[in-house]
């Protein structure tokens, strides 16, 4: 089996919800970041074989194979094709999985995997919430609803049953909300994302311009006291609105190649493809997959959660990377180091690659060998990537 590299890695700063990328059509975002790793790699776009994108709310501006809406509003030629994923917020990460096992089979040596989401444009739910017209136009198909009766699949439910399993208290999930906040401002004033986000420009409400690059849902003046006087969002339960992510505008992506490659195209790795893993797990509690996941991924690498210098756990919800730390016995000052999706937001469908581009430029700065990436992902699943910095 071949190797499968990565070698150049971007993303967009996010936009909060109806904020600064709100007048960005999502095929036209993902279209910036397609060009960003062109430019930056130096390749010849004609070179790439494939683009695998991941989106979860694939309905309107983001219907009809936004990947190749994308290629088509990019500066990549026609003659690149590209195809859309969704295996919800993992859709991106599983994207990167495609395009690794496409390189390492050396049926292609270049492809591109990246993610989209506008979550102000294609509001979250869209396409479960769209009328049909037989009047029964839900995902629960009577199969499911006899497998589980009486069951309503809700992440919000999964996160509280989180909390609940691994005993983690309110003020526990708060104190993690509230770090994910303080490491993403020193991770922004620090200039630490300057060389993985792309400036996307903008116009304000005054009609002036600028480029969008910093995440706009930090909150710089976040308080413990603040996030402690949030409504929780269920009866008696332990999460809040500043405990959870944030919905948010964004794309992502990586320039995956295999050892044919890095020679014809006269690349420089940024890293080694490791271990890919996904695992199904209980639909109902939902978000604990990515703790066998990593027990899944680690011995298969032959690993232990020691061998590896940083992680990142999506902040889909705080009960979600506390829990794994706990069973993982993880060290907590390795965990998402420049704050998490709770400051800097979670784009659904772009989250994987966005994460990965994260890991993969804080493995170079803070001189780490391996990393490993995990997120939680709607039905009871998770990704799980190991890389191994280059740089």
């Amino acid at each position: 089996m071949g190797e499968a590299y990565i070698v150049e890695a971007v993303r967009t700063a996010g936009g909060r919800r109806d904020g600064k990328l709100k007048d960005w059509h999502p095929a036209d975002l993902a279209a910036q970041v397609l060009n960003a790793l062109v430019d930056r790699s130096g390749i010849d776009p004609a070179k790439v074989e494939d683009v695998i994108m991941g989106c979860v709310g694939q309905a309107g501006e983001q219907a009809a194979n936004i990947a190749r809406n994308a290629v088509m509003a990019s500066k990549l030629p026609e003659s690149v094709p590209a195809t859309s994923v969704d295996r919800q917020c993992g859709s991106s990460q599983q994207s990167l999985h495609f395009a690794a096992q496409a390189v390492m089979s050396g049926t292609m040596d270049c492809v591109i995997a990246a993610g989209v989401e506008s979550m102000s444009r294609v509001p979250m739910g869209l396409p479960i919430s769209l009328p049909y017209k037989n009047g029964n136009g839900f995902y629960v198909s009577p199969g499911i609803a006899e497998e589980y009766p009486g069951i309503k699949f809700s992440q919000f439910t999964g996160a509280e049953m989180m909390a609940d399993k691994y005993d983690l208290t309110r003020e526990e999930l708060d104190a993690f909300g509230y770090q994910s906040h303080q490491r993403a401002i020193a991770a922004t004033q620090g200039g630490v994302f300057d060389n993985e986000i792309v400036p996307i420009e903008v116009e304000n409400e005054d009609g002036t311009k600028e480029l969008h690059k910093n995440d706009e849902g930090i909150r710089y003046d976040v308080s413990m006291e603040g996030m402690g006087n949030v409504k929780i969002l269920a009866e008696n339960g332990r999460l809040t609105a500043a405990t959870s992510s944030q919905i948010c505008d964004g794309a992502s992506g990586v320039l995956i190649v295999n050892e044919r490659g890095l020679k014809e195209l006269g690349v420089k790795p940024l890293a080694r493809i490791v271990s890919m893993t996904v695992v199904g797990g209980d639909p109902v509690i939902m978000l604990e997959a990515p703790i066998p996941g990593t027990k899944k991924a680690l011995d298969r690498a032959n690993m232990s959660i020691d061998d590896i210098d940083l992680y990142e756990v999506n902040e889909a919800f705080a009960s979600v990377p506390v829990a794994w730390l706990k069973e993982m016995g993880a060290d907590p000052e390795k965990l998402n180091v420049h704050g998490g999706a709770i400051a800097l937001g979670h784009p659904l469908g772009a989250s994987g690659t966005k994460l990965m581009t994260t890991l993969v430029h804080a493995l170079k700065a803070k001189g780490g060998r391996y990393g490993l990436q995990t997120m939680c992902e709607g039905g009871g699943l998770a990704n799980v990537t190991i890389i191994e910095n280059l740089q």
